[in-house]
């Protein structure tokens, strides 16, 4: 099992700076990472628009330790944000954000993240577009769902993630199925105890496909987090039942995985969302896009020893 290893290798500083300083390490970042400005990650935006695919962008870097670097990280997007605006992007091109990263885990958090965060989703719904909340590990959800809430109350089409793995996931996914939420649902990228979340692979894609239908029979707006080609099947069988259109759902792979499904399912009229990670603090996402599938461990391993 490399994936919890690989997670607590994230949170560890000198595995950070070996990785960072290994010879491979930019050929597979760069994979997984759009670029480090907002500059670099405009043009990926035009090109995806051009190919009928539509992105959410999240500015890395979660790991903060001041209200300096959490007003910072408020700033980069609504530097983003404001791009978008020249360029005309706003109805192609959401973002993602981790509370975190505004501040949720310093002292008096919860209020910081939230001052952080509204600013950000005020100017991205002038724009035409909306925010999404990321789900971090489980002892922030309770915080990020709150926010969510209070956010909806004067820009409804906030979103939110869910995780599957976790135990309490299928009823905060009948609560927010309920409200009529835009929910991100994916199966999970953190290191979580038995007590809180399932262990095994085949249990977390169960519980993912009744969250799902969950969602699917719910007055909400699903957004299919998944590369899996099965759970692709799946999602379009129980929209098929629950008589929802093409327009009612939509997939979100992520930057630089199964290109070319990307562009299939675009093809076949559904909506693709390209998630697009860019910034310089990309560590902890990039680790865990290793954590996620051994196939990315290999493929980073190969890029050292072939470069040393």
């Amino acid at each position: 099992m490399l994936g919890p290893v690989i997670l607590a290798a994230s949170r560890s500083d000198q595995m950070r700076r070996f990785v960072s300083a290994a010879p491979g390490t930019k050929q597979v970042v760069d994979r997984f990472i759009a670029g480090e400005t907002v500059d670099q990650v405009v043009p990926i935006v035009v090109d995806a628009a051009d190919k009928g695919l539509e992105v959410t962008l999240d500015v890395v870097g979660e790991d903060i330790t001041t209200v300096e670097q959490s007003h910072a990280a408020r700033d980069a997007y609504l530097e983003l944000i404001d791009r978008l605006k020249d360029l005309g992007l706003g109805t192609k091109a959401e973002m993602s954000v981790k509370l975190s990263m505004f501040g949720q885990a310093l002292e008096g958090g919860h209020e910081l993240a939230l001052a952080n965060v509204r600013p950000v989703v005020e100017a991205a719904a002038a724009i035409g577009t909306t925010v999404t909340l990321d789900a971090e590990d489980h002892t922030t959800l309770d915080s990020m769902f709150a926010i969510h809430e209070e956010l909806r109350q004067d820009f409804p089409q906030t979103g939110c993630v869910i995780q599957s793995y976790l135990f309490r996931t299928e009823d905060d996914a009948r609560r927010l199925a309920a409200n009529g939420s835009r929910v991100r649902i994916v199966k999970g990228a953190y290191k979580e105890p038995a007590s809180v979340a399932y262990q095994d692979k085949a249990e977390i894609d169960k519980a993912y496909v009744r969250i799902l239908k969950i969602l699917m029979e719910g007055s909400g707006y699903p957004m299919i987090g998944s590369h899996d080609p099965r759970l692709i099947a799946i999602t379009q069988e129980l929209a098929r039942r629950a008589g929802r259109k093409l327009d009612e759902y939509e997939f979100q792979m992520l930057y630089g995985i199964r290109s070319d499904e990307h562009l299939r399912l675009a093809a076949e009229g559904h909506r693709m969302r390209v998630y697009t990670a860019y910034g310089t603090d990309w560590y902890g996402y990039f680790m865990r896009r290793l954590a996620e599938k051994p196939a990315n461990l290999l493929f980073f391993a190969r890029s050292v020893l072939t470069k040393g």
